[in-house]
């Protein structure tokens, strides 16, 4: 029974989200208000450690949600003040004379630096992919899975550091450390991106993309390995993955055209409007706001004393609130959403908006970002509340005092997910991931409301915990190309909301093939770790 109960919020946003096709943030609302009456009912949780638990939760969803509400305002001003529309205009001349390598190019090396810094691929690439010739089904379907494999380097590395964060409070210590995660992630890389290019050359060219395409698949599945092996061994760079590892397809990529004798760059397709707008708004200009993101980004994170002081030492927590009486870190002068808004700011001069675009960037941005950034927040606080479900609040001042006060939510999943899969669940955990990121929309989200699940499972089959994660998260990015809220948006971006049900079949498809692979990629890391 207590199974079936602490499942219970999942099935009503499952519900929510399938039956009564409603959006993200509506589904969290009525998931968070099943989990309060479940917690509060039958798992002896008290009122007050349901709001403190709430409260904390959307405190800890800022890494995220404060991102997309900074990452949002960003794109409405480069939106208003023309810098998109001229930065639109330069990815359509982009490697014409090989699609496979535009596809790998445009989708995972472009699609993966822009998410990387808070933009949104599937907002931007549709309308490129449409413009160039592809189909209605591919413009939506590839924005949705070529970044997918970097995912948890999404938003300048925010998956990751939430799962750091989680991980550390699980254990009750500060030993993990970012690159010791970044190393045990990174192998998997390589192997999802190849995947991923593979699934792309099929949607668009079947056998014959497959057979023209394979070679600059296997090469930017190389480069991306190659990269992050090495970001990922060093603390201030593990999240900078997402930003070098796209850089680096995009650059071998060129490099790789050029050696074949092809064009990087064809302007015959652009209509004479567009040829007039691209010599009156330079692209250096147009670029600007996003060069500025990622200098600050570099100088806060290569230098490692800055890194440190920022990351380890001015935590800025805000204490008091959460039920356990930890502080709650908030980082905010090292985490990105400071410095998108910062480089927004700075790159103000060089836009030169007028008092119209200004107004109007507020107010698109108010039209389109409290829903977005409440859906991030609010399966933070679902989370929260099943993680601390029966807490005992006198366990804080007196610690031989059980930490709950009957049973937990996550534990009596955790117990029974060992209990019924065993060394399995190795091979499972991607599969919890994919479910995830379907309910949350998000590689972070999901991480929120799983994690601590996944880990307690973990110890309790006592297999490596750190790898077991790896696999939920990798389930959870995968996810992004059956996620209803990525898929409206990347059709509603081109006008054809309604489209995405005919991309959801394919991509159902292939979502469980990369899941499939994922997981027993995960399944050989933890047999290998023992």
């Amino acid at each position: 029974m207590y199974i079936l109960l602490a499942l219970l919020p999942l099935i009503a946003i499952l519900m929510m989200l399938l039956i009564f096709k409603k959006p993200a943030d509506i589904s969290g609302i009525v998931g968070w208000l099943v989990v309060a009456i479940v917690a509060f009912l039958f798992f002896d949780t008290t009122f007050d450690v349901l709001v403190r638990s709430t409260a904390a939760g959307l405190i800890k969803s800022f890494s995220v949600s404060m991102i997309v509400a900074t990452s949002l305002l960003q794109m409405a001003f480069m939106e208003k003040t023309g810098a998109l529309k001229r930065i639109i205009i330069f990815l359509k001349t982009i490697a014409r004379e090989n699609k496979a390598v535009q596809i790998i190019l445009i989708n995972i090396g472009f699609g993966t630096l822009m998410v990387a810094v808070g933009a949104t691929p599937v907002s931007i690439l549709p309308p490129i992919l449409l413009s160039i010739g592809y189909t209605t089904t591919v413009a939506i379907a590839l924005p949705a899975i070529g970044y997918d494999s970097l995912c948890t380097y999404a938003l300048l590395g925010a998956p990751i550091v939430v799962f750091v964060d989680m991980a550390n409070a699980f254990t009750g210590g500060t030993s993990i450390t970012l690159s010791q995660v970044g190393s045990t992630f990174s192998p998997i890389l390589p192997v999802v991106s190849t995947s991923i290019g593979f699934c792309m050359l099929w949607i668009v060219g079947r056998w014959e993309g497959l057979k023209k395409g394979w070679l600059p698949c296997v090469i930017a599945g190389v480069v991306i390995g190659i990269v992050s092996h090495f970001t990922n061994k060093v603390d201030n760079l593990v999240v900078l993955t997402g930003v070098l590892c796209g850089l680096a397809v995009i650059i071998t990529m060129v490099i790789y055209l050029a050696a074949t004798g092809k064009k990087v760059l064809d302007k015959s397709i652009l209509t004479p409007e567009e040829l007039a707008y691209e010599k009156t708004y330079p692209l250096w200009k147009a670029f600007i706001p996003w060069v500025l993101l990622i200098a600050l980004i570099l100088i806060l994170n290569l230098n490692k004393d800055v890194f440190n002081t920022l990351y380890y030492q001015w935590k800025f927590p805000i204490n008091g609130l959460a039920a356990n009486g930890k502080g709650i870190d908030t980082r905010f002068l090292w985490n990105a959403y400071t410095w998108i808004f910062v480089s927004t700011l700075l790159s103000i001069p060089f836009l030169k908006p007028t008092a119209k675009q200004l107004k109007d960037t507020v107010s698109t941005w108010l039209k389109r970002a409290p829903r977005p950034v409440f859906a991030a927040a609010i399966f933070f606080a679902i989370g929260e509340v099943m993680n601390m479900s029966g807490f005992n609040v006198l366990s804080v001042a007196d610690k031989s005092i059980p930490k709950y006060i009957d049973h937990n939510m996550i534990k009596v999943l955790a117990d029974a997910s060992a209990s019924v899969f065993h060394g399995a669940y190795g091979f499972v955990v991607s599969f919890i991931g994919l479910f995830g990121g379907f309910l949350t929309g998000s590689e972070a989200s999901s991480i929120a409301m799983f994690a601590n699940y996944t880990m307690a499972t973990a110890e309790s089959i006592n297999v490596n915990m750190i790898i077991i994660t790896a696999g939920l998260a990798f389930g959870a990015g995968l996810a992004s190309v059956i996620s209803p809220a990525k898929l409206q948006n990347a059709a509603a971006s081109i006008d054809k909301l309604g489209e995405e049900n005919k991309v959801i079949p394919m991509a159902f498809i292939f979502s469980l093939i990369l899941t499939t692979i994922t997981a027993a990629f995960i399944a050989l890391l933890v047999a290998f770790a023992h």
